[in-house]
């Protein structure tokens, strides 16, 4: 089933990311920005403090607290998930300096997300993974490096038409696959067409089909800094070793059918802070 991207999509994430509010915090000698203002279900939320304090502020976010990091001398920026499988709503969004905190809210939007069949082969049917995979895709996943190594919009990873969207639901071999959602994009590319960094990164993974890597494939995970990461799964050929550190637009790998995969493609899923989130608005503009 092939699923195309709405004709609008690119002015749509360009609005949401672009337009931010600005508000002053009561009790804190504070500025906040939030960005986008009206975010859906997998949107990244970009939290800007803008204040004199010296503590190291975090903010909490649907129960979870995460770390901001300082971008210029006295604002830091905290970036936060959000998932199809999250309750769309008024939500709380609770800044804390350090010595005190103080709470603003947030409407996430809902979004329809599609479903789609797939029917694996006899072979592939019955792969469960190894605990060896998803222990260190976990591990990868779960990185927060303080340095930040991305710059601007990321580059599209491969050349082939996107098939599966973010965020589609599924049925694998009739039977829905419950709180799974799609966590990334698919890329028909050609067997063997080049896979590139979409933006600079250390590679922090590399995993082979021939290592018990059963559903990822051949994969690998760049670690962006301050809790982004992209990870190529299903490749054919792998082109870099964990610890390379790698520009936009590096080819390091092509793209394959190794793994639970149908047929020739590349998934590519951009993680923050552990939570797989939409990559698209991440292409059209840059998330700081």
């Amino acid at each position: 089933m092939r699923i195309k991207i709405p004709r609008g999509i690119k002015s749509l994430v360009l609005a949401l990311i672009t337009v931010g509010v600005v508000l002053a915090v009561p009790g804190m000698a504070a500025q906040v920005r939030v960005n986008p203002t009206a975010p859906e279900l997998g949107n990244t939320l970009s939290v800007v403090l803008e204040s004199p304090t010296s503590a190291t502020p975090t903010v909490t976010w649907q129960g979870k607290t995460y770390p901001m990091f300082t971008t210029a001398p006295n604002r830091m920026r905290a970036l936060l998930p959000t998932t199809p499988l999250d309750q769309p709503g008024t939500k709380s969004l609770q800044i804390n300096d350090g010595t005190q905190g103080q709470n603003l809210t947030v409407q996430l939007r809902d979004r329809s997300f599609p479903t789609q069949s797939i029917w694996l082969p006899p072979d592939k049917e019955e792969l469960n993974g190894t605990d060896k995979e998803f222990d260190r895709v976990d591990a990868f996943k779960a990185l927060v490096t303080p340095e930040k190594y991305w710059k601007g919009p990321f580059l599209r990873p491969n050349a082939g038409e996107i098939t599966t969207i973010y965020g589609v639901r599924r049925y694998y071999n009739g039977e829905f696959a419950k709180d799974y959602y799609h966590r990334g994009v698919d890329y028909a590319g050609e067997m063997g067409s080049p896979v590139v960094a979409p933006a600079a990164g250390r590679v922090a993974l590399v995993g082979r089909e021939s290592e018990g890597f059963e559903i990822h494939g051949n994969v690998i995970g760049l670690d962006h800094g301050q809790g982004v990461a992209s990870i190529f799964m299903h490749l054919s050929r792998i082109d870099v070793r964990e610890g390379d550190f790698v520009q936009p637009g590096q080819v390091i790998g092509a793209v394959g059918a190794t793994g639970a995969s149908t047929g020739p493609h590349l998934h590519w899923g951009l993680y923050v802070q552990g939570q797989a989130v939409d990559p698209v608005p991440w292409r059209y503009a840059a998330i700081e």
